[in-house]
């Protein structure tokens, strides 16, 4: 396939560009600073890029059988709230370019109803989670929002707490659930995202994905 990956160099963008040409797909890469990308591959573009501007992620995005999104806040109080702006500027360029496919990374917290979670995760972690990261929570809940309205084949991934660990390369994922575990490797995010992007299941819904 050819997918295009928002926020190229931060903790799960990585991984995708380095799965996803493990995987055998060409990958257009966004970035703010090229340099912060130093991978070199023939199936791999570089482009930069900003991913808050939907003019700037038109010719990113046209031709791409998919959009696959990393970005988030950088911390509890950005003012950019990247990651809903981030979807209202790629559901432009998409609906420009003709493009309807997008995996962006939410947050299992956002699972209000607890389904799928064990009880001390919904019941406890969740509120206190909610109470000390609230900034953060109520952007990626306006960036669920965003491709909710819209008419594309979204998929909102759910991953709990994020580790730096080697990922396993396998993970447990639910429709509209979840997710089950407490962490994550942030290379089986990724590895689930990829996995998903042509998993009919999964449009329009969000997947919690766990250890």
């Amino acid at each position: 396939m050819k997918l295009a990956v928002l926020g190229a160099t931060g903790g799960i963008g990585r991984h995708l560009v380095a799965l996803a040409l493990a995987d055998g797909h060409h990958v257009t890469a966004a970035v703010r600073d090229p340099a912060r990308l130093p991978v070199h591959h023939d199936r791999l573009t570089v482009v930069r890029a900003d991913a808050l501007d939907p003019a700037s992620l038109e010719p990113v995005i046209e031709g791409a059988d998919a959009v696959l999104s990393g970005i988030g806040q950088a911390g509890r109080t950005d003012p950019l709230k990247p990651a809903s702006t981030s979807a209202r500027a790629a559901a432009t360029a998409m609906a420009a370019v003709g493009v309807r496919r997008i995996l962006v990374v939410s947050a299992a917290p956002l699972n209000r109803s607890g389904a799928g979670q064990p009880l001390l995760a919904a019941k406890v972690f969740g509120p206190l989670l909610w109470a000390a990261l609230r900034e953060v929570y109520t952007d990626l809940e306006a960036m669920e929002r965003v491709l909710r309205e819209s008419d594309l084949d979204w998929t909102a991934v759910r991953p709990p707490r994020l580790t730096n660990r080697p990922g396993r390369g396998h993970y447990r994922h639910a429709v509209e659930s979840g997710p089950a575990g407490s962490t994550v490797p942030r290379s089986d995010v990724a590895r689930a995202m990829l996995d998903l992007v042509t998993d009919p299941a999964s449009f329009r819904h969000a997947v919690g994905v766990s250890s």
